[in-house]
């Protein structure tokens, strides 16, 4: 199909092939996500791909090597997770008539000695008894919620097996598919696209590997801490915690959350807690104040405001899809934006 021949006619169709082709992403983003997380894990992984085949080993088993490596990894991160979910969940389960013993003989007349008001449990087990059909209408409204959940899990299922096998296709074909792209690209501005490209390609790996380290370094950090206190599953806390610090300030909270849960049964008094959330003061700012203005923030540019509100920007518009779209969108735009300052200050209206 070849676009209309006038100037201002020609951008017009590029523009309403660029809305459609946007427009049929954002419909079909629902069933997008293993596509693009298989096309960001190959793009991660190719440099290691492209490594061992400069090794002389064929790509396919280079590929398969790299595969091999990541379901490894993937198999020893969920051994350490669900042995302290399982511990957690029994841990609560054993306290729950404790929990409820407190509520009566501490919270109850702390109520009623700072409020004024008297808590008679007897009148709300009396009203629960009383209330119990719309209680159970309630619960029945909630089975076809539960169904829905079900059949969510399933496709999370069938997503999370689909984005290996895609994932080795991409690895296996990445050159190829490149190369198409490649040739896709109008000649006229060529030149100009490819460098553009290779800038942002340089800008994300920066952004991916300064990320990588932080990661690292912080779930060190953290799982040296939490060891020093004494908590149970520090290694399994301190993990996760410096795992989801790819995302801003999402690691503290996580963190925080499981190792005062994790401190709480265990110590059972909340002063405890204390050094426990010192961990995650000190953490906290040795990555806002050291590691990311150090390892990623100086490498690329982009200001940890413009990381967080990219994110939550393309989750609300987005979901899931958008957010794993987030990232490297924003570098696309930093470096498009670097050359467009660079055009404008080279340009007779910046001159004049």
């Amino acid at each position: 199909m070849e676009p209309p021949r006038s100037d201002g006619l020609h951008y017009l169709w590029w523009l309403a092939l660029a809305a459609a082709i946007g427009v049929l992403l954002y419909l079909l983003s629902p069933i997008l996500t293993p596509f693009l997380l298989a096309a960001i894990l190959a793009y991660i992984c190719n440099p290691l791909v492209q490594r061992m085949e400069s090794r002389y080993l064929p790509r396919a088993i280079s590929v398969a090597l790299v595969l091999l490596m990541l379901l490894a990894l993937f198999v020893v991160l969920l051994l350490i997770m669900l042995p302290l979910l399982v511990k957690q969940v029994q841990a609560i389960a054993a306290q729950v008539p404790a929990y409820l013993e407190w509520l009566r003989t501490t919270l109850t007349p702390l109520v009623q000695s700072y409020f004024g008001v008297e808590v008679d449990v007897a009148l709300i087990k009396d009203w629960l008894t009383e209330h119990l059909y719309e209680i159970q209408a309630f619960a029945v409204k909630l089975l076809p919620t539960l169904k829905t959940g079900g059949l969510a899990l399933i496709g999370f299922v069938v997503n999370l097996v689909l984005v290996p096998v895609v994932l080795f296709y991409f690895l296996r074909d990445w050159n190829g598919l490149t190369a198409r792209v490649d040739e896709m690209i109008p000649r006229r501005w060529h030149d100009q696209i490819i460098v553009l490209l290779r800038e942002i390609d340089e800008v994300l790996g920066q952004f991916l590997r300064g990320q990588l380290l932080v990661m690292l370094l912080m779930g060190a950090f953290y799982t040296i801490g939490l060891w020093l206190t004494d908590l149970d599953y520090a290694l399994s806390v301190g993990i996760i915690a410096g795992l989801v610090t790819f995302v801003p300030y999402l690691g503290v909270i996580i963190g925080v959350a499981l190792a005062s849960l994790t401190g709480l049964l265990q110590f059972g008094d909340p002063a405890a807690l204390i050094w426990v959330w010192a961990v995650f003061i000190a953490g906290n700012l040795l990555e806002g104040y050291v590691l990311v203005p150090f390892l990623v923030g100086e490498r690329i540019g982009l200001h940890p405001v413009a990381v967080i509100f990219a994110l939550l920007a393309f989750g609300q518009l987005f979901g899931f899809f958008g957010v794993l779209l987030a990232l490297p969108v924003s570098a696309a735009l930093l470096v498009w934006l670097r050359h467009v300052r660079r055009s404008y200050l080279a340009s007779d209206v910046y001159k004049a």
